[in-house]
């Protein structure tokens, strides 16, 4: 069974930088992403795919779990790299996050690595998966794709937050994590980590 690609494979003509795709988001993070309506649907949950308002980062966070158990990954767009990367940005984030830590704590710990800015790009040495992302030809180029990439970490550290914080029986924001989403803290897609 192959792994969960990404329907905005399809999208026409994305904006790229390198072969890393700039696909519009549903945030309010400042940076260089076109900016989608805001939906209406809870933070813990995403719109359905068909909605004006989904995005790629709601498509990272309901394939993340189904992707994890992949240690091969088939690029078959640039859509695709976007969902690499919020994959494995979403395990780092799990990493951060421990059983009895409340949610506050978790927020802060999260956001804390979201909001730095010192992190690889594709084409620097550190760079977990240069062999599938081309660097980005300028400077200028290079300083757009750590920008975009940093909206990117922050609005997928809030809506993953969301998600893990949510208590089903209250139906409202919880204290404790979800056990269902801290299952996934030690496996590794594609056995890499950013």
């Amino acid at each position: 069974m192959p792994a969960y690609n990404s329907i905005f494979n399809e999208e026409a003509s994305p904006q790229l930088i390198g072969n890393f795709p700039l696909l519009p988001l549903r945030t309010r993070t400042r940076g260089p992403a076109y900016v989608l309506p805001t939906s209406t649907t809870p933070a813990h949950l995403s719109p359905e795919p068909d909605n004006e308002s989904y995005d790629a980062l709601d498509e990272v966070l309901s394939l993340f779990r189904a992707n994890t158990f992949f240690r091969n990954f088939e690029i078959q767009g640039p859509a695709d790299r976007l969902l690499i990367y919020g994959i494995l940005w979403v395990s780092e984030c799990l990493g951060k996050i421990r059983v009895n830590m409340s949610a506050r704590e978790a927020q802060k710990e999260v956001q804390n690595i979201a909001l730095d800015t010192n992190f690889a790009i594709p084409g620097d040495a550190a760079f977990p998966l240069n062999q599938m992302f081309q660097p980005p030809s300028t400077r200028q180029e290079a300083e757009v794709l750590r920008q975009y990439l940093g909206q990117v970490r922050q609005e997928l550290a809030q809506r993953l937050l969301a998600r893990i914080y949510f208590d089903e029986e209250s139906g409202a924001a919880g204290d404790k994590p979800s056990k269902w989403w801290l299952s996934f803290t030690k496996r590794k897609f594609m056995g890499k980590s950013l």
